[in-house]
């Protein structure tokens, strides 16, 4: 009985370590499969990894960069060092795939969008934000009303934790009441526009607003 127990106190103590080292191991393998069928594992915090480009490039402080432009009078570039200076905002919602799959209570951190938005004075002519990442073939957009919503960030950290690679950091798109295609992973532009235009999965057959359990068919109950 005391083996027994010692087992399971030493299972409680490692549990941990192993679920960072699965998540790792599966962060590391997504990078190198340009197929996509990592993307059917699921890692130990629930997440599963997918890109839709064959390869992405790695980014730092050193070389990140996100631009601001479009119908905005003041166009603007930010360094990751720039973006982290910037007053942050915390936002625990559920993450739910349109796929299915749902990571409950995930907390992310980061800008919110409205405030790179005022920054850069959007013009009256304009309608919605278009967003475009460095993987060269991910795009999203927002009307300009769902864009200023307080729980729509250019994310920094989840999880307590910088965004790794694979979770498309170092800065990706959060856009909490809606389906996880919606945050656009790797992001590197921010372009004010007149119209929304569809993005990578809308371009496929994805509605454009994808609210999660009134879009695309699906009823799941909306994340809180």
């Amino acid at each position: 009985m005391l083996s027994m127990l010692g087992l399971g106190a030493a299972g409680l103590v490692t549990a941990p370590y192993l679920q960072r080292g699965l998540e790792a191991f599966l962060g590391s393998a997504a990078d190198k499969d340009p197929t996509g069928l990592t993307g059917l594992l699921p890692n130990g915090g629930g997440f599963r990894y997918y890109s839709v480009a064959a390869s992405v490039p790695r980014k730092g402080p050193d070389t990140y960069r996100l631009t601001v432009d479009g119908l905005v009078d003041r166009p603007a570039t930010y360094t990751l060092d720039e973006l982290r200076a910037l007053p942050q905002t915390r936002v625990v919602h559920d993450v739910q795939c349109v796929t299915g799959w749902r990571v409950p209570h995930t907390p992310f951190e980061g800008v919110r969008l409205s405030r790179l938005l005022d920054a850069a004075g959007v013009r009256p002519d304009a309608g919605a934000v278009r967003f475009t990442c460095f993987d060269g073939t991910y795009s999203e957009s927002l009307t300009l009303q769902q864009a200023r919503r307080a729980d729509v960030m250019v994310a920094l950290r989840m999880k307590d934790a910088p965004i790794g690679h694979a979770h498309g950091g170092p800065v990706r798109l959060y856009v909490a009441p809606m389906y996880f295609y919606k945050s656009a992973k790797w992001l590197s532009g921010i372009s004010v526009t007149s119209d929304v235009r569809p993005g990578y999965w809308e371009e496929r057959g994805y509605d454009v607003d994808a609210w999660v359990g009134r879009s695309n068919g699906r009823g799941d109950t909306p994340t809180v």
